[in-house]
Order: structure tokens, then C-alpha cells, then sequence
């Protein structure tokens, strides 16, 4: 990775360079001519290089180039409408001078651009927003991509599920919370979201009932980060809500499997274990890491309602945090969309009707429309997928006007 970190860096001193000098002079060539050849070099071994751009982080492909973590390129990129950045092996140094000119155009002028994937004049360079947008846009010429279709779904999620049933094992054994991991889950899960072309959202296929606290908290994450995107929270904010959406139920741990997966009503003595989960989770969170203050409320919030109802039960009314009725609504949401041992899942449909109804009573109002407009609007990027990333089922929710 050695190769992208020299070229990225080439790349900001040429946008540099291109807003320092007028064209010809001899260091805003120098400087062109570095990156154009980095460039080259990395295409040597590729026909596409595609990087992604995610607030304070860079990905090559899917893997994060961990020399670049904080690197303050990335935010002024994914600030200029440039999340996603594709060159195909055939560019040309001119077409990469001109994609220069314009970043820097976009840069000077603060210029964010739309959410789809745009060409620059080549059709060699791509770049644009990752976002939740699917319409082809006509704009200046140039033309977005065609929607990918959600079969077309490829990305394996299997070492994503194994870190977490991992992570799982490690809480329950030692009570330890192992931080870079879960942010890494996430930070797959947000390459897996983003397509090549726009944005999806995968959720797991329960493969059998021991398995749902993994399968729950992965889908959880996603819907969340999806949410968070669509109501347009940030890059970093959407990567804090998938994490606290990722642990939202660490503290099932601490919970018997059998009464984890009873088929039938749990007693209340069981009921009130099960209950237990969200302080228990905010406990494991806040003595784990000082600094997940947010995913630790979130942990110890999620289930309590915004008239006042479910757990736990609050001695002062206050209201909870932005990011617990997010992931409260999304809980919900794959909770009943999901075969349990003591019911079968709900159609996609009624469990919308159900948020509808309980929207300001269990639900935050503007939280509650918003994910129904979200799952309504992008219904067909949203698939259950096996680990393996087979895509076996669509939600098939009737779209409204957004």
C-alpha cells in the first residue's frame, strides 16, 4: 500500500500546486508530471483503481490504507462531492490535469457535488458522492451511472460476521471490549453499503436461531449508517451510529442462551434478565473504552420509548439521544422483518405500518417518517443476503412518492 500512500500524497501537492501557479510554470508541471507518474505505477497492476473516501479515512478497493487514517485530504475530497474516485488503466495525463483543475476548482469555490457517480471530460475518471441515489442525471453533458441491480451484489460478509461472533465470545469470556474490531466490521460494512455504483443496503439472512445476536447487530449497523446517510448526517457521524448500532446488544451477552432463544414467553424473572441487556451493555462499553460514551448511551437507551414506555425505566423523564431513537427505530425494524423461535418474521410491509402507527408514541415522529420514506424510496437496493454475499431475498416494499 506503500504505492497509494506516495500517490495520494503526489495528488494533494498537484491540486496544490494547480492553486499556487499559473498554468506552465515549471512547478505546477513538476508537480503534475509526479503524480501522473504514481499514477501509471499503480496502474500498472490494475485496469481500474478505485479509492473511497470516508471522512477522516481512505480505502483502496476495500482494504483501509491505515498510514492515511487522519489524513486531511480525505475530508477536504469527500467535502468537495469527491467520495468515491475511480481512473481506469488507459487515462491520459491530460485528462488527469483536467480532473486537477476541477478539483481545486471544487475545493476554492466549496463546491459539494451531487450524490451520483460522475465523469470528469474522460470517461476514464469517475468520481462523485457516495449516497443513496439512483436516478440518472443529465448535467453539463455528463451523465451519471445507470442504477446497478441488487443481484448484482457480490461483496462477502463472511469475515465481517466471523469478527463479530468473535468479538462476542471475547465480551462474554472476559467482559473486554475489543474496539478496533468493531470499528473495523463497520468500516467493511460502509464499503460493503457503497457500491461501486450506488449505494445498497445488505442484511443478513438469519441462518439459524443461536446465530441472530451477530446477524441482528450487523443488520442493525447498516440500517442505521443508511438512515444516518439518508437524513444527511456526515461521514463520521454515520460511522458513530453504525458502531453504537453494531453494539447497541453487547450486553445480550451476559444473557443464557436458553433464555435467549426460548420458543415461548419468557417468564418475568426471565423477562427481567432479558431486560438487564442495556445496562449491562452500557456497563461493558464505558469500562471498556472511555471514549464510546455515545455507543454506551445508546446501548442503555435504545429500547425506551419517547412517551416514556419500555426499559429501562427512567425516574426522570428526559429525552434520549438522536442516535438511540435511530438505532431504536431500526432495531425494531429487523427485529420483526426476522423468523424468531416463538413467531415467524413480518412481510416488510406491515412492520413499516407498525412504525406508522407507533410514530410519536414508541418512535420518534421525524425519525420514524424518515426511515419509511428511506425503505419506501430505495426499497430495491435494500436485499437480504447470505454471509457468502448470495443475494436470496429483496424487501419488495410498494414505493410511494418520496
Amino acid at each position: 500500500m506503500n504505492d497509494i500512500v506516495t500517490f495520494l500524497h503526489s495528488f494533494a501537492q498537484a491540486v496544490a500546486a494547480i492553486t499556487l501557479y499559473q498554468e506552465g510554470h515549471p512547478a505546477r508541471e513538476r508537480a503534475i508530471d509526479k503524480s501522473f507518474e504514481n499514477l501509471l505505477r499503480l496502474l500498472e497492476t490494475r485496469t481500474r483503481l478505485q479509492l473511497t473516501f470516508l471522512g477522516d479515512e481512505v480505502v483502496c478497493g476495500t482494504e483501509p490504507i491505515r498510514d492515511l487514517a487522519g489524513w486531511d485530504w480525505s475530508n477536504r475530497l469527500a467535502n468537495a462531492g469527491i467520495q468515491r474516485l475511480e481512473f481506469d488503466a488507459d487515462v491520459t495525463r491530460d485528462e488527469v490535469e483536467e480532473f486537477l483543475e476541477e478539483i481545486c476548482a471544487r475545493i476554492t469555490l466549496v463546491m459539494v457535488g451531487s450524490a451520483e457517480m460522475r465523469h470528469s471530460r474522460s470517461r476514464r475518471i469517475r468520481f462523485g458522492s457516495v449516497g443513496l441515489q439512483s436516478d440518472v442525471v443529465q448535467e453539463d453533458g455528463l451523465t451519471t451511472y445507470q442504477p446497478t441491480a441488487v443481484r448484482d451484489f457480490t461483496y462477502s460478509l463472511k469475515e465481517e460476521s466471523d469478527t463479530l461472533r468473535w468479538l462476542h465470545e471475547q465480551v462474554e469470556d472476559a467482559q473486554e471490549l475489543h474496539l478496533a474490531e468493531a470499528e473495523a466490521v463497520v468500516r467493511s460494512l460502509t464499503v460493503a453499503m457503497h457500491g461501486e455504483r450506488e449505494m445498497l443496503i445488505p442484511l443478513l439472512k438469519l441462518r439459524q436461531f443461536d446465530e441472530y445476536t451477530t446477524t441482528h447487530a450487523m443488520n442493525v449497523s447498516v440500517l442505521s449508517m443508511a438512515l444516518a446517510e439518508f437524513i444527511g448526517l456526515g461521514a463520521r457521524d454515520v460511522r458513530t451510529f453504525g458502531v453504537a448500532g453494531l453494539l447497541h446488544d453487547i450486553g445480550k451477552v451476559n444473557i443464557p442462551r436458553e433464555i435467549l432463544t426460548k420458543p415461548g414467553k419468557l417468564t418475568p424473572e426471565e423477562r427481567a434478565i432479558m431486560n438487564n441487556h442495556t445496562r449491562d451493555g452500557a456497563r461493558i462499553i464505558t469500562t471498556s473504552h472511555q471514549h464510546l460514551e455515545l455507543a454506551a448511551v445508546v446501548a442503555y437507551e435504545h429500547h425506551i420509548m419517547i412517551d416514556g414506555g419500555g426499559y429501562p425505566t427512567m425516574r426522570f423523564r428526559r429525552d434520549c439521544h438522536y442516535a438511540s431513537k435511530i438505532v431504536h427505530v431500526c432495531d425494531v425494524y429487523d427485529a420483526l422483518r426476522t423468523n424468531r423461535p416463538y413467531r415467524a418474521a413480518w412481510e416488510a410491509e406491515r412492520v413499516l405500518d407498525y412504525i406508522a402507527e407507533k410514530a410519536g408514541t414508541e418512535f420518534d415522529d421525524r425519525i420514524a417518517q424518515a426511515f419509511i420514506r428511506m425503505m419506501r424510496k430505495w426499497d430495491n437496493r435494500v436485499a437480504r443476503v447470505t454471509e457468502e454475499g448470495e443475494v436470496v431475498e429483496t424487501e419488495n416494499i410498494g414505493q410511494t412518492a418520496a
